[in-house]
Order: structure tokens, then sequence, then C-alpha cells
């Protein structure tokens, strides 16, 4: 029987797809060229058309629909602890590898735009699919932890920076290239690792090998193929390098007792491990296992902010292109005042994250120590508050789709389940807020940095300079409180040192009609707390949204 047409499908925008992810980014194009990624552009590119492909994102799609599996046993009963993923994860993990956005860049000269370049496209390429990035990110921050020991830097180093991608539990040496995980956390004490109770005993083989006997509530990418892990040794908390497969091929006791069924993230394997004679090889002094593993948090740190400034960019450019081409009472979307001035709110949120995400990574490519003490004040009020941030713009934008939005195949419900990780993992809001003021408070050359870095913006706007300088009293008084008063008033702190930072940023690279808008609604009236409240000229509301529109 032949139906009968019922209906024509129209006012329905075409797909956003054919495109240069990177090209129709104007605030991260410009980032790229203003910290010294030129060099790497042409490469970038074309990761950025593939990001913008049909193909790049029936990847993520297929990620994410046929999550990972744990698979304990063999048929024959032999214990196995594998995780299988869909074809789909390692077409993923291929092209983020074969980029260079795990640990290539520590290969590269230094100074070369290298961990710009990898920033930008691991932001790119995060905008495809967050989940694969978690095992990318990892890779990336164990490298500056093992170059605390030599000789374990050279085993490693080498097959993490390779951009060769090979799957599976495989002796390291015979493997073209390896990915690293972390089991930092337990039961008992999440982000207070201080109170895990995983022991560490000398294993009789060499000095520095180490047995492990415990549990780990959260070990990521349990695939890896070798993984930061800290237990407590007889002279306190330290940290070890655990191979999932021994030298001699053996594998190493690893016992993976179920995976997390997460909110989000899902195509990542997450899974509780048991460790029983695991062995380990001491990096860092013994009893200093949280400062050897600081400089790993540091980037995965920087990673969240890259993470969700991705997530953010994703979800504008849906929000933007929907109402660019679809009709509602009369004209286009985004022709509506009230939708203008959200999806202005929007664009600004995007650029002020991606603006800052990339001078943050920028320092990693300098060796000037003003940079590093830069980095160590920012990370954290940086993590808290565009991973929060993300959160509320990456909703606000599905409400732009309206019932759409809401709906899986429009791609923004994946978004919206996947921005809470940023903020949760590698501390939530209040450690980092806690880790600010411990460095406001004992390194006070990071404070030094962050002024200098803001008053680089000095005498342009002066509600901007209003604001620093109430913000500098109101450290004066948080540093010097007692611990009490000063935990209580961080958090807000922390936010609002973020918020000065970019709109310095903003101020000093984007057109005035970005920064006038943004000190506007974030600086002169802060913590409103919700996007579009008409506080944005009407015709700046317009050519804000226009820049941020991709133009395919």
């Amino acid at each position: 029987m032949r139906m009968r047409a019922t209906h024509q499908v129209v006012n329905q925008p075409p797909a956003l797809l054919g495109h240069d992810v990177l090209a129709t980014d104007r605030a991260l194009l410009a980032a790229l060229h203003r910290h010294g990624g030129t060099p790497h552009a042409q490469h970038l590119h074309t990761l950025g058309s593939l990001a913008g492909s049909a193909e790049a994102r029936q990847w993520g799609v297929q990620a994410n629909a046929h999550p990972p599996v744990l698979r304990t046993h063999d048929r024959y009963g032999h214990r196995i602890d594998e995780v299988e993923f869909h074809p789909a994860w390692h077409e993923l993990m291929h092209v983020a590898v074969r980029h260079g956005l795990h640990a290539a860049p520590w290969a590269a000269p230094h100074g070369s735009g290298a961990h710009v370049a990898r920033a930008v496209g691991f932001l790119v390429w995060s905008q495809v699919e967050a989940g694969h990035g978690c095992p990318i990110s990892m890779t990336y921050a164990a490298v500056p932890a093992l170059r605390q020991d030599a000789a374990l830097a050279a085993v490693w180093e080498p097959r993490l920076a390779s951009t060769d991608y090979e799957f599976g539990l495989r002796a390291p040496q015979g493997k073209a290239g390896c990915i690293a995980g972390m089991a930092m956390t337990e039961k008992q004490g999440g982000s207070d690792v201080r109170a895990n109770t995983t022991r560490a005993e000398p294993a009789g083989i060499d000095d520095g090998v180490f047995a492990l006997t415990g549990h780990k509530w959260f070990c990521s990418a349990p695939m890896s193929d070798l993984f930061l892990v800290l237990a407590q040794a007889a002279q306190g908390l330290a940290c070890f390098v655990v191979p999932r497969v021994l030298p001699d091929g053996t594998r190493n006791p690893f016992a993976l007792q179920r995976l997390k069924d997460k909110l989000g993230n899902r195509s990542n394997a997450s899974a509780e491990v048991e460790f029983d004679g695991t062995l380990g090889w001491q990096l860092g002094e013994a009893g200093r296992g949280v400062a050897t593993i600081l400089s790993m948090v540091s980037a995965t740190r920087l990673d969240c902010v890259l993470g969700s400034s991705a997530l953010l960019r994703a979800a504008v450019a849906e929000a933007t292109w929907h109402a660019a081409h679809r009709r509602a009472f009369g004209a286009l979307l985004v022709e509506q005042p009230a939708m203008t001035q959200v999806l202005a709110d929007l664009a600004l949120e995007s650029e002020a994250a991606t603006t800052l995400a990339i001078r943050i990574a920028a320092t990693m490519d300098s060796a000037d120590p003003i940079d590093a003490a830069l980095r160590r004040a920012v990370l954290p009020g940086a993590k808290l508050w565009v991973t929060k941030r993300a959160e509320a713009a990456v909703g606000e934008a599905m409400e732009c789709l309206g019932g759409n939005g809401y709906v899986e195949e429009s791609g923004l419900p994946r978004l919206y389940r996947e921005a809470p990780v940023n903020a949760i993992w590698e501390g939530a809001g209040n450690v980092q807020a806690l880790d600010l003021l411990r460095v406001l408070r004992h390194e006070p050359g990071g404070l030094d940095a962050w002024a200098e870095e803001v008053a680089l913006a000095a005498g342009e706007a002066p509600v901007l300079d209003k604001a620093l300088a109430e913000v500098s009293t109101a450290l004066r008084g948080v540093t010097g409180a007692d611990a009490a008063v000063g935990a209580a008033a961080a958090r807000r702190l922390a936010a609002r040192m973020t918020t000065l930072l970019q709109a310095a940023l903003l101020v000093r690279f984007a057109p005035a009609v970005v920064s006038d808008a943004f000190v506007a609604t974030r600086v002169a009236e802060p913590d409103l707390g919700l996007f579009g409240l008409g506080a944005i000229e009407p015709a700046a509301a317009r050519a804000i949204v226009a820049r941020a529109t991709p133009a395919v």
C-alpha cells in the first residue's frame, strides 16, 4: 500500500556538517595565531575539517550509544580483566593520537608552540566526543610527573609521545605507542587522598619496586598501559608507576570489579580496581605522593578548562546555527530580540572561556617563571568557574532549540550530561577554591603574576579598573583573614578573579563589541546568574551572535 504524503518538512535548519570547526571559531583561531601556534595551523585545519564531518559526528554518537563492556573472565574461566570498546571509540582515539593531542607536545622543541597547538586541537576534537578525551588528557599529564624520575621517564615518555595508537594489553616494549591512566581516589576519601589506605610494601625485587594491596574507587581508562597510583608506604603517601603488563609480558594483578554507571562520559570506562601484590615503581620522594602528582593534576585541570570550553563552543555553535535558520512568529529566531540577547550572552561566555583556556595553555610553552606562576595561580579559579558556567550555558543553549534540543538526536543532551564531569573531576569547586587560597597565601609570585596579567588591560575600561582595585582590596583581606573566614570567601573570590582575568584578556584581544559587552554584563553587574537578561545593546548583540555563528 502506498502511503500518501501528509505534510511537507519545512522550517528545519540544515545539519551543521561539512565545515572546518577551527576556521568557523574566530576566537579560537585568533588565539592559536596570537600564542605562537601558526606553524601548526595547517594540520589543525585538517583536524577541524574532520571534526566537522558527518563521519566524525557519527563516531561520537556510536561511541556513546555502545558504551564499554567489562570482561572479567574469558570463556574458559581465566581472569582477564579487559574492557571492550566499540570501533568508533578506537577511531576517535586514532585521530586524537595521530594529531598529537596526547603527550606529543613534550617531544617537541621548547617554545615551538606545540602545547598551544595541542590545546587548540583538544578543544576542536573534543567537540566531536568528550569521553575519549580522558585517556588522551591523562597521557598528556603523565609526562611532567614521570620526569621527576629520569629512568622511568626514559622508559615511558617516548611511548606516550608516539603518534601511533595501539590498543590492547601487551608488553610495553613491544608496542608502537602507549596510553596512561590514573588511580588516585578511594571510597573513604575521595578528593582527600591522604585518607587512602592502599598499602605499598617493598616487593623484594629491586630498589624502588613495591607491591601494592588495596582498592581504588575510580580508576580512569583501565585499559591504559600504565597508571599513576597513590598508596601508603612506610614514610607516608607515595606515588607509583603501575603498568598493566610487566616487562616480561605477564599481566600485573589488576582486578576490575565493575565499570561505573555514570551520568555522562559514557563512552569512557571508569572502573573500580583491586590491587593484590600489584607491582609499582616509586615515582618521586617517599612520603611526598601529593607533591609528586601535582604536576599531573595541573595538566589535567587545564584539560578540564579546555574540555568545558569545547562543550560551550559546540553548544553555542548549534544554538546560533539553529536560530539562524529557524523561523518563529514571522521572523528568524536570531532576529527575535529576546533570543538575540540569549545567544549573545552565550557567545560571550564561550569566547571568554576559549580565550582564557588558550592563554593558560600558552604558559606550557614558556620557560618564563612568571608564566609558570600565573598558571599555578589561575588554574584553580579557571577550573572552578569555566566548568560551572559550562553546565549552565549548555542547558541554556539546549533551550534555544526548544523541544528539538531536548531530543537525543540534536546532540545537546549528550553535551549537557557531559558538562558536570569537568567540574567534579580533579577536585570539585570547593577543592579548587581552597587550592587558590593556598596559592594566594603561600605563593606570592602567583598573585603578582595575576596582577601583572590583568594590569595589561589597565586604562581601557574604567569599570574594569574599578573592579580590579576592589578585588585587590578583597585579596588582602582574605589572605590575611583566619582560615575559616578565608575558606568561606574563597569560592566567590575565585569566580571574581577569573571573570576579571577573562575581561582583561577580551579587552586586549577581542573586538570592542565583545569586550564592551562582557565588561558590562560580567564586571559592572556580576553574579546575575541568568543568561539573556537584556543588558547587551541590541546592535552589539546582533554583531556578537554573527561572530559566534558558524559560517558554512
